[in-house]
This record gives structure tokens, sequence and C-alpha cells, in this order.
């Protein structure tokens, strides 16, 4: 289990740990996992109405959106630490472009705030300079960030477990439609819960200069074990079916997305099947694994 840790020396007490993204799943439970271990939060929202939920908890609030450097710098200013996510646009055609700029923000917000250390999540696959689709843009935030000279933590975390939550909504009727193929092959995934946790545990250490850290669940899985992590969560047989790469446009034509975000996307999941994204594996890059299972994840989305 990945508990907090403290290196070389103490950390302050009294230090302000800003959150951003805590209207999305990794970015609420890393503020939960730091406001239950008694640490001063600030959380980051771009609507009002998003706040009252963490006020209540004791959390300071403030509106800022990426795309406004002002309204960013103003809202890290005065803290100490931050988890950066940037949020992608998956409805333009310039998902891209404006990841770019929101990268750029972020990167000139933390200098101005003159932080002492940030986490940002990023991806498995980062590392790689083409081939990746939608990771592209979590590889851009690590360059904008790395320019910083801060230090600073990248999160290169697995396939998301909970990426299947519009797939086993869709699966009662017996079949388990799978864009990862083939339905045999196992991955590394891991749980959104997991990846904030341990998106807290890191900010709370102390490290210098830039590192990465590899995010993984405590096994890996096949579409298959999905489809059987289903089976005993429904209480009925769900078959795992792999879409054939022509078929993807169609599957993906309610999800909302641009025509550059399903361009992305294809590329991304060819890279998954391929193998052409993976961990780096080296020895001396850290490699961390969370503690929620396949079957947990897979209930809780049903429930």
């Amino acid at each position: 289990m990945q508990t907090f840790r403290e290196k070389k020396k103490p950390i302050d007490k009294n230090e302000l740990y800003v959150v951003t993204g805590v209207s999305g799943r990794t970015g609420s439970a890393a503020a939960h996992a730091l406001l239950k271990a008694g640490k001063r939060v600030r959380v980051v929202v771009r609507d009002d109405s998003k706040g009252g939920l963490w006020a209540s908890q004791g959390a300071e609030v403030v509106l800022a959106d990426f795309t406004d450097l002002l309204a960013l710098s103003s809202a890290l200013s005065g803290g100490d630490r931050a988890y950066i996510i940037s949020p992608p646009q998956y409805d333009s055609n310039d998902l891209f472009e404006q990841s770019e700029v929101m990268a750029h923000n972020i990167a000139e917000a933390v200098a101005n705030a003159q932080l002492k250390k940030v986490v940002a999540l990023s991806s498995i696959g980062a590392d790689k300079s083409d081939g990746t689709g939608w990771i592209a843009m979590n590889r851009t935030l690590e360059k904008f960030l790395g320019q910083t000279g801060l230090p600073v933590t990248f999160l290169r975390a697995a396939y998301f477990m909970e990426n299947w939550s519009p797939l086993v909504q869709a699966a009662t009727h017996g079949e388990l439609r799978s864009f990862l193929a083939p339905v045999e092959q196992k991955l590394p995934m891991i749980s959104t819960k997991d990846i904030g946790r341990m998106a807290a545990a890191a900010l709370c250490e102390d490290w210098y200069k830039v590192r990465i850290i590899e995010l993984e669940g405590p096994a890996r899985y096949s579409p298959k074990d999905v489809a059987n992590s289903l089976t005993q969560a429904l209480e009925k047989i769900v078959v795992p079916i792999a879409l054939s790469e022509s078929a993807w446009p169609e599957a993906l034509s309610n999800a909302g997305f641009s025509t550059v975000a399903v361009n992305g996307f294809v590329e991304m999941t060819q890279g998954l099947n391929s193998g052409h994204i993976s961990f780096i594996n080296d020895a001396g890059i850290d490699h961390r694994t969370g503690i929620v299972s396949l079957d947990t994840a897979i209930a809780t989305m049903v429930a």
C-alpha cells in the first residue's frame, strides 16, 4: 500500500496544497486524501457551483480557467505544492493546440507562484515522440513544466480502469465491446482512486529536480478479465468482443468527440494494442502499484 512518505527533511505542516481537477476522479481523490491527512488544501474549480462541497470540507476554493494565465497564476499564488491536471477539450478540433496553450499557461503560472513542488498527471507512453494520439498532450505538459526548473514529478499512469465505464454500462446484454485487442492481452491498468491517493502521497514527499513515477494497479488485466469481473458483478455471463478498427469511429459517434479527438483516440488505442505505448522499465524510474483491484473497480461501476 502506498503511504505518505517524507524524505530527507520534515514537511512544514502549514504548507498549502493546491489541487486542480477536483471535479474529476483523480483530482477529487487527491484532495480528499490530503484533507484526510490534515493538510491545508486549496482547490481550483472552473465553475463556482462546484466549490461548495469542498468549502464544506474545509478546503479553500478559488476560481480559475487554465486558458486564463492571470487567473491561474492568482489561483496558485501563495501555495507551496500543487497537483496539476490539464483538462483536455475532446469536443474541439483544436484539441492539441488548446492543450499546448494550457501547458504553457500552467508552466508560467507555477513559475509565477514560485511553488516549492509540483506533481502533474501524465501518462504511460509520454516518453514517445509519435504514435501516441491523446498522450501527446501529456508529453507537451511534461515539456513545458520540465523547463521551469522547479522540482516536478510526472505521474505516468497506466490505462484507467474507469475508461471501461461506458462499455460496462452497455454490457448488460451479455457482450463487452472492447477497443483493446486481442481480448486475452493483459495491459497495465489502474483505478483513478489509486492515482489520486498516490498523487497526494507523492506531493507530500521531498525531492529535487524532475522525477518520473510510473503507476499501475495491483495486477495486469485483459479485456477478458474485465468481462469476467462483469460476469461476477452482474451474475450473468458477459463475453468480450474485440471491435474491428473500422468500427471504432461509429462506436465513438455518441461520445461527443471532435474528428481530431476521434483520430487521436484511434492512434492511442493502436499504440496500446501494438505495445508501442508501454512503461519504460528503467531501473532508475520509480514504479509504484496501487491497491484497487479490477473486480473492485468494476463492481463500483456496476453499482
